[in-house]
């Protein structure tokens, strides 16, 4: 799948897409008991009763201890996220910050979480909060010791649907071509994969939902996982810049870019070639 990459166990901050529950199951499993094992809590959150979730891990080793010490917690969807309704992007990050913190308290190295979100983002307004709500979750984890998996199915969203999540994420299986998610040092996003003609919408959409402002003036982005951008998204790039007064700088290690934003004589971005 071009642009995309498999959701590792060990990784921050990543969307599975899956059409076999199985396929979810298995990923769950490989994932909560990484964490386990590594001392941290682990939260199955999804659809169902606590029973039901169970079954869903039932070749986790050590299943029934680690539900007795609490290590691993079952949560039906509605007890973690406002179900059926538009999640507060600001209140679930708060929400998750403290699990986490209380997950520390009580002696383990982190919280691990595997979330099945497709009942939380079957409308575009949810879609549209929850993508806002994916970009704030994944900045607070670049420096925070939790970790997450979104699970998606893709045959009650449908691809498009599905794309406008799991781009907001920095690893996923989902057939997307580009990715934007939290930045490091001073970069405040990263860019990956290709932003083509076809995609330049979508875009335009998760830059919007991420919204990152300028800071003394520069918003800078890490492109250098960046094979390919089309002259519309820099345009994006720039009428974001200047809504917030400030200008862009793109990190890349690919020219063209910067002989796009001269022939088009962008003055709100910058292009930094890096070698």
């Amino acid at each position: 799948m071009t642009g995309a990459s498999a959701p590792s166990t060990t990784y921050g901050h990543a969307c599975l897409v899956y059409d076999d529950p199985a396929v979810l199951d298995a990923r769950a499993v490989a994932h909560l008991g990484a964490g386990l094992a590594a001392g941290e809590q682990a939260w199955l959150v999804a659809p169902g009763d606590r029973d039901s979730l169970a079954r869903r891990l039932d070749r986790l080793p050590g299943l029934d201890a680690a539900l007795r010490r609490r290590a691993l917690r079952l949560l039906p969807v509605e007890d973690a996220y406002r179900h059926d309704e538009i999640v507060d992007p600001a209140k679930q990050v708060r929400a998750y910050a403290a699990a986490t913190g209380d997950a520390l308290a009580a002696g383990y190295t982190g919280l691990r979480v595997v979330a099945e979100a497709t009942t939380l983002v079957r409308s575009p307004a949810q879609r549209d909060a929850f993508a806002r709500y994916e970009h704030l979750i994944d900045r607070w984890m670049r420096h925070q010791p939790m970790s997450a998996v979104c699970a998606y199915d893709r045959r009650e969203l449908g691809d498009a649907a599905i794309a406008e999540l799991a781009c907001m994420h920095p690893e996923t299986n989902a057939d997307v071509l580009f990715r934007l998610h939290a930045g490091g040092g001073d970069a405040i996003v990263e860019l990956g994969g290709e932003l083509d003609p076809s995609n330049h919408r979508l875009f335009a959409a998760a830059l919007d939902r991420a919204d990152p402002r300028p800071v003394d003036g520069r918003l800078v982005l890490d492109a250098t996982g960046l094979r390919f951008v089309d002259h519309r998204c820099l345009l994006h790039l720039r009428d974001h810049a200047r809504r917030h007064d400030g200008s862009a700088v793109l990190r890349t290690s690919r020219s063209a870019a910067a002989r796009l934003v001269e022939l088009l004589d962008l003055a709100e971005v910058r292009v930094e070639v890096v070698r």
